[in-house]
């Protein structure tokens, strides 16, 4: 754990003051454990407010509910003696000028043996006095080894046969979860039950979407759309299949970088979004959609908070799908004139880590109005293809509406003309076509009969596409397509 290795450094070099960003304090305490585990003259001193120090160096408790007597128990405390102060939530105190100048006086004297104060935090907030001797450490979510060593522990104490497949399965679906979260999902699911099941693993999943509604960021959808729910988009489709294995241990040992992501450009109801979820099909990995509109908060520096915790959390889902639905509409040119330049600086973090990034996320990103986005978006090297989604042709119509026959009528779909509905239904798109359907099928079922060609084309009669309705727009979109700035879907 390179996490654990650097956290281990910052001890030894003697650092006088750790500032640790993170919700899990227990983990956090036992990796201390760990590190000191092959060091015996170096001791954990561990502090909380409520109780003081858990340890015998404050015999009188004078520390509890007093942060300033927990400092000065580390000032007498003797030099030659090795230890870390572990002082949990302590982050709380420091806008304090007299606790920020304790410690102050205290890195003067812990510079000189070898004794460290280590601070948990929930998010990162250092007064400025203290910027200069802190030294900042931020704890990652677990990685894939420490959830399957818990999992193991898990199934162990349920009495439950450790099948490397389950396990397996398991560990995929609980990256981006802490350890406490991964408990607290185990301790639901087995209350009631008594193996783990298959069912059990599809109430995981569930719960785990449960936690992650948690940050109110995002979402883990079912990866239940495939390419064959999709009509047309042939040369996308091409290109997707071309990559399926692309997060494969194979792939990786040819010598292919992870790949970057896309940025799916289009008409709307021209089936970007179930493009989006098809490639979770597709790649056989988890899906997880970012609603952006949710990230920008009130309080000065918040937005740009989450979207660091949004990119830890998808790093730590990874391999993963991160889905961006309507990215126009959260980063457009005029935004950053209205808000102080919060969405630039969001916008800022999350195109810096999108171009350096190296780890197994993919990013798909859509957008109706390619032109609002800000420039930096679609520059070469953000994402690895730009693909604009346009109305559907003829064949590509026919297509759709078989898609849509076959999943409604699945033994009689055969009896609809396709190619005549395909027809008479130009600038329709993926999902107006849908919806004459669906229309269609609300006037026979009134009628008390079965719909059939004549409904849907009467139906395609009584609806305007928006091709119609917003024909200037649409254009524009198009000519910028055909300008070689994008790859055409079909």
């Amino acid at each position: 754990m390179d996490y654990q290795k650097e956290l281990s450094k910052l001890i030894k070099s003697s650092c006088s003051f750790i500032y640790t960003v993170t919700s899990e304090e227990e983990r956090l305490e036992y990796l201390l454990k760990q590190i000191v585990s092959h060091d015996i003259s170096q001791s954990i001193q561990i502090w909380n407010y409520i109780d003081g120090y858990e340890t015998l160096i404050d015999n009188q408790n004078k520390a509890s509910r007093n942060p300033l007597e927990a400092l000065n128990v580390i000032d007498t405390y003797n030099t030659n003696s090795d230890a870390i102060f572990f002082l949990r939530d302590f982050h709380v105190f420091l806008n304090d000028h007299t606790i920020a100048r304790k410690i102050q006086n205290l890195s003067r004297k812990l510079n000189s043996c070898n004794q460290t104060i280590l601070i948990s935090a929930l998010e990162l907030k250092l007064p400025t006095s203290l910027t200069y001797i802190a030294t900042i450490f931020i704890l990652p979510l677990p990685n894939q080894y420490e959830i399957q060593i818990e999992i193991i522990r898990l199934l162990k104490l349920i009495q439950e046969t450790l099948n490397p497949d389950l396990i397996e399965q398991l560990v995929s679906i609980s990256r981006g979860l802490s350890i406490m979260q991964l408990r607290m999902i185990f301790s639901k699911i087995i209350v009631g039950q008594k193996s783990f099941s298959k069912l059990a693993y599809t109430r995981f999943i569930i719960e785990k979407q449960k936690q992650l509604g948690n940050n109110n960021f995002l979402e883990l959808c079912q990866n239940n759309v495939s390419l064959q729910d999709i009509g047309g988009i042939y040369k996308l489709k091409h290109w997707l299949i071309k990559r399926s294995n692309c997060f494969s241990k194979t792939s990786l040992n040819y010598g292919i970088p992870y790949p970057k992501g896309l940025l799916l450009m289009g008409i709307q109801g021209t089936g970007k979004s179930l493009t989006a979820k098809s490639i979770s099909s597709i790649f056989n990995l988890p899906l997880l959609k970012l609603d952006m509109g949710k990230i920008f908060g009130g309080i000065v520096g918040e937005s740009e908070n989450n979207i660091r915790d949004i990119i830890k959390i998808s790093e730590a889902s990874a391999p993963c799908i991160l889905w961006i639905d309507e990215i126009d509409k959260a980063f457009n040119k005029q935004s950053n004139v209205t808000d102080s330049g919060t969405s630039s600086r969001v916008l800022g973090t999350f195109l810096t880590w999108l171009s350096d990034k190296n780890s197994s996320v993919f990013v798909v990103a859509t957008a109706n109005n390619i032109k609002m986005l800000p420039p930096e978006i679609v520059r070469k090297g953000r994402f690895d293809e730009i693909f604009f989604i346009d109305l559907p042709s003829y064949s590509e119509r026919d297509a759709i509406f078989k898609v849509h026959l076959k999943q409604l009528r699945p033994k009689t779909w055969h009896r609809y003309n396709t190619q005549y509905l395909a027809k008479y239904s130009r600038l329709f798109s993926g999902a107006e076509i849908r919806q004459v359907i669906l229309e269609a099928m609300h006037n026979a079922f009134s009628q008390n009969k079965e719909f059939s060609t004549d409904d849907i084309l009467n139906a395609i009669n009584s609806i305007i596409p928006l091709a119609f309705t917003d024909y200037e727009n649409i254009m524009t979109i198009k000519k910028w397509a055909n300008l070689g700035k994008s790859r055409l879907a079909s």
